[in-house]
C-alpha cells in the first residue's frame, strides 16, 4: 500500500525533497540569465550614483572642512592662494563668540581674519599706537590696508584692528586665548586674571575669555581629542601596519595548520582561548589589586564623569574590576557552551575536516577575501569622498553684524555691494561678514536627497559585494563537493569560473538579495536618526515604539543575512533565480532545523574562537609593545597620548583580517553542510521509490 506524500514525509509542508540524480556533477554550466530586471535596475541606480558622484565633485569643495574661513568667505593657508602663508584664524573680539548666535549659526559674530601666528603678549590699540615696534607688531592682526597713524577711535570705528590683544595659542587652525587654570580654580591668561580695555574704558576677567573660548568651538574638547588620536596615528602608524601584517600572517599559519591537522588544531584552539581569557582575568586582577590603598583610586566612573584623557580611567580600581567581570563571564559562557555542546563539537570537527579537505583542493579560495577587501575599499571610499563633496557644496552666506540696533541684522548680504548700499547709511557700524555655507538653490533644496541616495547605493553596493564572494566560494566549493573523483573531477580554476559564472548570469539575483537588506539597513539608519532626535522628549510611549522597531529590524536584518547567504549557495549550484533559491533554501534548512540549529551553529562557534584566538594573541602582543613592557624593545616605543588608540586598530584590523581567512572556512563548511542535506535528501526519496 502507498503512503501519502505527508505521511511518507511530515515535513512536506516545507516542500518536497529533490529527487536523486546520478547524473548531477556539482553547479549547472547550462543555465541562462536570472532576475533582469532587478540587474538592469541596479546599471541604472549605478550609473545614477555616478551622476551624483559628478554632480557633488563639480559643486563641492573640501577645503570647507580642512581650512578655516576668514570674514570674506577665503580659506586660511590654502596653498596657492594670497593666504598661504597665514594659517591661523584669529578673532577681533573672542568675548563675541560667547553669544548664542554662535550655537544658531556655528559662526562668531566678530571679524575674523587670516594671520600668520597668534598674538604671544598682551597688548591694547592705544598703547601699541605710541611706538613704532608695537604698532609694526599690532599691524599683523588688523586688516589689510589699515593706516596705522590715525587715533585708535578712528581706526576702531572703522572695524580694522581689534581692540585688545591677548596671549593665544594655536588650536584647531584657532587662536584661542592661552587659559589656564591654577590651584584653587583661578583663571588666568598669561598670568593675568584681569585686562584692561583703555578704548572701552572697562576691566575684562580671564573668566570671560573661558567661557568666549568654549562657545567659539562647539565641539573644542571632542577636536582636542581628535588632534590628540590623530598624532598618536602619526607616530604610530608604521607599527601599526606591521601589528596587521603580524595579524595576517598569524591567521594564514593557523589556517593552513588546520588544513593539515584539523582535529588537533581545534582542540588548541578551544584551550588556547580559554588560557588567553583567563590570563586577561589575572591581569585585570593584579591591576584592581596593585591600586589598592593608592590615592584616588576608589573614585567611581560615574563620579569621574567623561574625560577626554581616558588614561585616567585606567588609575581607578571600577575600571579594571569591569574588565575583569566581563572576562569573567565571557570565560563561564564559553566553558558552559563547550560543555553542553561537547558530543556536537565532535561532528562539527569532523566538518571542519572535511571543509580543510575542500580548502586543500581550492587553494585559491584563500586569497579571494583580498578582492573583495579591494571592491569593499573601493565603495568605502567613493562614497565617502561623495559625501564629503555632498556637504561642503553650498556657497558662502554673508549676513549683516552689528553692535547696535538695527533693522537690517542678520540679514543676508553682499560684500561687493555692501558698502554702497543704504544699510551703512541706517547702521554705521553694520559690517557684511561670512556666516555659514548654505544656498537655496534647486540643487542646495534636494542636498540632503543625494546625501540619502549616496548612503543607500552604499549600503547596495557593499551588499552586491559581499554577494558576490559568497557565491563565488560556493561555487568553488559545490564544484568539490560533487565531484565523484578528487581532484580528477575538480573543474581547473574553481574559483575563476564561477566567479564568472555569477557575473555573467547571476548579476540580477545578487542584485536584488542586496537591495533588500539594503533596504533593511537604510530603515535602521532612519531608526537610529529618529532615536538622536527624540533623545529629548518626554513621550515614553514613542520611544517605546521606536525601541521596539529598532530591535525587530535588527532581527529581521540578522534574518535576511541568513537567508540570502544559503540562497545564494543554492544560486551558485543551481542557476535558478533569487527568489526560487531562497524558497528552495528555506525549506531546505527548516527541513533539516535541528542540524542547522546545532551541528552548522557549533561549527560557527568553533570559528569564532579560532578569531577571538588569532585577535587575542595579536592584542596582547601590542598590549605589551605599546605600554613599553617588552624591555627588549623598549626604546623602539613610540610616545603616545593615548596607548589604546594603536592597540584597538591592531585589534581591530586583526579581527577583520581573521574573518577574512576564517570566511572562507564558514563559506566552505555552510555549503558542504547544504550539499549534504540536499544530497541525503535526494539519496532518501530515492531509496523510499525503490521500496
Amino acid at each position: 500500500m502507498q503512503m501519502e506524500p505527508e505521511e511518507k514525509n511530515p515535513e512536506s509542508k516545507y516542500g518536497e525533497p529533490r529527487k536523486f540524480d546520478p547524473t548531477f556533477k556539482g553547479p549547472i554550466y547550462n543555465r541562462g540569465c536570472t532576475d533582469i530586471l532587478c540587474c538592469i535596475l541596479f546599471i541604472l541606480a549605478l550609473l545614477g550614483y555616478f551622476a551624483v558622484g559628478i554632480l557633488a565633485w563639480s559643486q563641492g569643495d573640501p577645503r570647507k572642512v580642512i581650512y578655516p574661513t576668514d570674514s570674506k568667505g577665503q580659506f586660511c593657508g590654502q596653498v596657492g592662494s594670497p593666504l598661504e602663508k597665514k594659517p591661523l584664524l584669529f578673532y577681533f573680539n573672542i568675548l563675541k563668540c560667547a553669544s548664542p548666535l554662535v550655537l544658531l549659526e556655528f559662526q562668531c559674530p566678530t571679524t575674523q581674519i587670516c594671520v600668520e601666528r597668534c598674538p604671544n603678549k598682551f597688548m591694547t590699540l592705544v598703547k601699541a599706537l605710541l611706538k613704532e615696534d608695537d604698532r609694526e607688531y599690532y599691524k599683523q592682526f588688523c586688516k589689510e590696508g589699515v593706516d596705522m597713524t590715525k587715533r585708535a577711535p578712528e581706526i576702531l570705528k572703522d572695524g580694522l584692528c581689534p581692540s585688545i590683544l591677548t596671549p593665544s595659542k594655536n588650536f584647531t587652525r584657532r587662536c584661542l586665548p592661552a587659559l589656564e587654570t591654577l590651584k584653587g580654580g583661578v583663571v588666568v591668561v598669561g598670568n593675568k586674571t584681569t585686562f584692561r580695555d583703555d578704548y572701552a574704558e572697562k576691566n575684562i576677567n580671564a573668566t570671560d575669555f573661558l567661557e568666549a573660548s568654549k562657545k567659539s568651538n562647539v565641539v573644542v574638547e571632542a577636536r582636542a581629542v581628535a588632534m590628540r588620536i590623530f598624532e598618536d596615528y602619526t607616530q604610530s602608524w608604521h607599527w601599526i601596519l606591521l601589528g596587521l601584517v603580524i595579524a595576517m600572517l598569524v591567521s594564514l599559519i593557523f589556517i593552513l595548520l588546520l588544513r593539515c591537522l584539523a582535529g588537533v588544531m581545534v582542540w588548541v584552539m578551544i584551550i588556547m582561548v580559554v588560557i588567553v581569557i583567563g590570563y586577561g582575568i589575572f591581569h585585570c586582577y593584579m591591576q584592581y589589586a596593585s591600586l589598592k590603598g593608592q590615592a584616588g583610586s576608589d573614585v567611581t566612573i560615574k563620579d569621574l564623569g567623561l574625560q577626554t584623557d581616558f588614561s585616567v580611567y585606567l588609575q581607578i580600581r571600577q575600571t579594571w574590576l569591569a574588565f575583569m567581570i566581563i572576562l569573567c563571564i565571557v570565560e563561564v559562557v564559553i566553558i558552559l557552551l563547550l560543555i553542553f555542546l561537547r558530543k556536537r563539537l565532535l561532528i562539527a570537527i569532523a566538518l571542519i575536516k572535511e571543509a580543510s579537505k575542500a580548502i586543500g583542493h581550492v587553494m585559491s579560495s584563500l586569497f579571494y577575501p583580498l578582492l573583495t577587501f579591494a571592491l569593499l575599499s573601493l565603495v568605502i571610499a567613493y562614497w565617502a569622498i561623495t559625501a564629503v563633496f555632498l556637504s561642503t557644496s553650498s556657497d558662502p552666506v554673508y549676513k549683516v553684524f552689528n553692535t547696535t540696533e538695527c533693522m537690517y541684522s542678520r540679514d543676508t548680504c553682499e560684500p561687493e555691494t555692501f558698502n554702497s548700499s543704504n544699510i551703512t547709511a541706517e547702521c554705521p557700524d553694520a559690517e557684511c561678514l561670512f556666516a555659514f555655507y548654505g544656498g537655496e538653490t534647486l540643487y542646495h533644496k534636494y542636498l540632503i536627497l543625494f546625501q540619502f541616495y549616496n548612503v543607500f547605493l552604499f549600503f547596495w553596493c557593499a551588499n552586491f559585494v559581499t554577494a558576490l564572494g559568497q557565491v563565488t566560494l560556493a561555487g568553488a566549493f559545490a564544484s568539490y563537493y560533487w565531484a565523484f573523483k578528487k581532484p580528477e573531477d575538480i573543474p581547473a580554476f574553481p574559483v575563476f569560473n564561477s566567479l564568472g559564472r555569477a557575473l555573467r548570469y547571476h548579476t540580477g539575483s545578487l542584485a536584488f538579495g542586496s537591495l533588500i537588506l539594503a533596504i533593511v539597513q537604510i530603515i535602521r539608519v532612519l531608526l537610529e536618526y529618529l532615536d538622536q532626535k527624540l533623545k529629548g522628549a518626554q513621550n515614553k510611549c514613542a520611544k517605546f515604539l521606536l525601541s521596539c522597531l529598532k530591535c525587530c529590524f535588527w532581527c529581521l536584518e540578522k534574518f535576511i543575512k541568513f537567508l540570502n547567504r544559503n540562497a545564494y549557495i543554492m544560486v551558485a549550484i543551481y542557476g535558478k533565480n533569487f527568489c526560487t533559491s531562497a524558497k528552495d533554501a528555506f525549506f531546505l534548512l527548516m527541513r533539516n532545523i535541528v542540524r542547522v540549529a546545532v551541528l552548522d551553529k557549533v561549527t560557527d562557534f568553533l570559528l569564532f574562537l579560532g578569531k577571538l584566538l588569532i585577535v587575542g594573541i595579536v592584542g596582547i602582543c601590542s598590549f605589551f609593545f605599546f605600554t613599553g613592557k617588552i624591555k627588549i624593545v623598549e626604546d623602539a616605543t613610540p610616545t603616545l597620548n593615548y596607548y589604546w588608540v594603536p592597540i584597538l586598530t591592531v585589534v581591530f584590523g586583526a579581527y577583520l583580517i581573521a574573518h577574512g581567512f576564517f570566511s572562507v572556512y564558514a563559506m566552505c563548511v555552510d555549503t558542504l553542510f547544504l550539499c549534504f542535506c540536499k544530497c541525503e535528501a535526494a539519496l532518501f526519496i530515492s531509496r523510499e521509490n525503490m521500496l
